[in-house]
């Protein structure tokens, strides 16, 4: 299946709708979609639309919730999800932060109880396009474990992305670092079982703890586990995201103590700033492009692979994606309009919306 950003947008927002969303969330959740595969992060694109008509189906994601102000402490906010689509009410708590921020000069935030808020990175570009930099780390609770401590052999905790954003400047566009702490993000796992691929070495331990390519070891059970990326280090810092996004946010850590009701449940602590109140945007502005231009001026290794910063990998998928559209392997497309029909919205219409 090879469609464009456009077409795959309409198909989503069908199905969204025919989910019970009304109109500007089905908009916004199937453009967040589309934008994650534009980044060239499959793994959080179009993908996800099955796992989220299996959650609506369950009542494990509630349509047209808005985010429920739970605290306001002048530079502390704390938002409840109330489960609803991850996009709607991550982007509200994001907008107030960033409004508070822009009176207080830095802004501690909290989301608890968020279905899938999706590709981490979207909330961090909220922030640096406001001129904000932001950090954020998320946790994801209410399923079982997919990523093994260092020095462990199952699955404890979920794949705790981390993600920081700085602002741009005329000669630089805006840097951001978006990623998981595990050695991938389980999404890619899922579209290496998809695509009948293996995975790469040093990802995957089956369920005897021994190393492995495959992805299925992820979808049996008993199932297996992904490793943390950069060993210790990958791992410590997961386990500091669990407890910054879980135990702050009032929302559950993966701790068995909570319930694990087969959903996805996401809670976030952010922290935006105004570089206007630290050294200054001039200053910033210097700094980055002094510093960037130098790092980029370093001699490629591999003349066909230049220096890159993060933010730009997203920015080549994005041109790429744009101009030559998005594929999404058979299996995942098959997926799609299975899920298409079981919110009533027929494989005809499904297809129909992709080839209008």
């Amino acid at each position: 299946m090879h469609a464009t950003a456009d077409q795959l947008r309409r198909v989503t927002r069908a199905i969204l709708k025919s989910g019970g969303s009304a109109a500007p969330e089905a908009d916004l959740v199937a453009d967040h979609l589309v934008q994650a595969n534009l980044a060239g992060h499959d793994s959080h694109g179009v993908g996800m639309i099955p796992a989220y008509v299996r959650h609506l189906k369950a009542g494990l994601v509630v349509p047209n919730t808005r985010a429920k102000l739970v605290k306001d402490d002048g530079a502390v906010l704390m938002f409840d999800g109330g489960r609803g689509y991850g996009r709607s009410v991550a982007g509200e708590a994001m907008a107030a932060g960033i409004t508070r921020c822009r009176q207080t000069g830095v802004v501690a935030l909290t989301l608890a109880n968020a279905h899938h808020i999706g590709r981490v990175g979207a909330y961090g570009e909220l922030a640096s396009a406001a001129g904000l930099v932001s950090l954020h780390f998320v946790n994801v609770a209410d399923h079982r474990g997919l990523v093994a401590p260092f020095r462990g052999s199952d699955a404890r905790f979920s794949t705790n992305p981390v993600c920081i954003a700085v602002p741009g400047t005329e000669r630089q566009p805006p840097l951001l670092l978006d990623m998981a702490t595990s050695a991938i993000a389980m999404g890619k796992v899922r579209v290496a079982r998809n695509e009948k691929k293996l995975v790469p070495e040093g990802i995957l331990l089956d369920t005897s703890g021994h190393p492995t390519r495959d992805p299925n070891v992820m979808y049996g059970e008993p199932h297996g586990a992904m490793r943390p990326f950069g060993g210790h280090k990958g791992y410590a810092l997961a386990v500091m995201t669990e407890l910054l996004a879980g135990a702050l946010s009032g929302g559950p850590t993966i701790q068995p103590g909570n319930p694990r009701l087969g959903g996805t449940i996401n809670n976030m602590f952010a922290v935006l700033v105004d570089p206007a109140r630290l050294a200054g945007v001039d200053w910033l502005r210097r700094e980055i492009d002094g510093f960037l231009e130098y790092v980029k001026a370093s001699p490629p290794a591999d003349p066909k692979a230049p220096v890159l910063v993060p933010g730009d990998p997203e920015r080549l998928a994005r041109e790429e994606r744009a101009r030559t559209g998005i594929t999404v392997d058979a299996t995942t497309w098959e997926d799609i309009l299975q899920s298409a029909e079981k919110v009533g919205l027929s494989r005809a219409e499904a297809e129909a919306a992709v080839s209008s």
